[in-house]
Parts: C-alpha cells; structure tokens; sequence
C-alpha cells in the first residue's frame, strides 16, 4: 500500500460525525477541505490542535475552506469534547479506522520503548478539484493551525 502523495484523488469518506448525522468529503466538493487526523478526543495535544483549528474556523470559512477533525473516537465522544472545549469544528468519527487506514495514518508508534499501533497526526489540505494539494505529516501542533490556513490561503 503506497502512502498517498500531493496530486492524487483524496480517499472518499462518509462518517458520523458529532451532533448527528454524517460528514463525506463528496458533500464539499468545490471547496477546499482540511482534513486533519488526530489520536484521541481530551489529551492534550489533540485538545491543543482541536482549539486552534476552532479559534481559526471563521478565517477558514473567509477562505471558502472546512475543517474537519477525524479520529477513531465516537460521535457520543466526539459530543463531549466539543462541548467540553467550546470547540466549533467538525469532527467526523472512524471507529472501525476505515478512513485512518485508507490516508495510510494506522502506523506503529512508540512511546518509553513501548510499541504499539495508532493514528498518526496529519493533516491532508484537498483542493476544490479533491485532489490532495498538500501534506502534514507527523505535525507538531504549535502553529500548524496557522501554518495551514496560510495554504488555504494559497490555494
């Protein structure tokens, strides 16, 4: 399975998402989408990463974009973490790691000599056309709020 890689298609999704229903990457076609992946609801770095995304949403929607947060918890999860934070992003739920899997996120990961398997944080900006036009991988989250709002900007 070869990862993915600016100019290809971006993988089509429909998820629960937090509040109800479903998100699916179809449904904002002709905009750009960012599409973050992130470990865990209510840790700090995906708290940290989810507030920034949500402070910034406003100069997102000026720039015609959505974000969308994307992790293995739950709907019912993702309801609590939002409410928790005042977040105001969109969180799409992948449970079974179907969507994780295909942008190629399932990965070992390490922590005190300890390897185990989980999401890796990226963040993947699709162009209107939905093709991939840029890539975060292994994102530190000081700043890339930002720094992804400025490739929207770009685009």
């Amino acid at each position: 399975m070869a990862d993915l890689n600016v100019g290809d298609v971006a993988p089509q999704f429909e998820l629960p998402r937090d509040g109800g229903g479903s998100l699916s990457l179809a449904g904002f076609a002709g905009r750009p989408v960012v599409l973050y992946f992130y470990p865990q609801d209510d840790t700090t770095g995906c708290t940290a990463e989810a507030i920034s995304f949500s402070q910034l949403k406003p100069k997102f929607e000026k720039a015609g974009a959505v974000v969308i947060g994307l992790s293995p918890d739950s709907a019912r999860k993702h309801d609590k973490f939002k409410s928790k934070y005042d977040l105001t992003i969109d969180l799409a739920a992948d449970e079974e790691r179907k969507v994780i899997e295909a942008y190629h996120l399932w990965v070992e990961k390490s922590m005190y000599g300890r390897k185990y398997m989980g999401v890796e944080r990226a963040t993947f900006l699709i162009g209107r056309d939905g093709r991939i036009a840029r890539i975060w991988r292994k994102v530190r989250v000081k700043g890339h709020a930002e720094e992804v709002l400025e490739a929207v900007r770009a685009l």
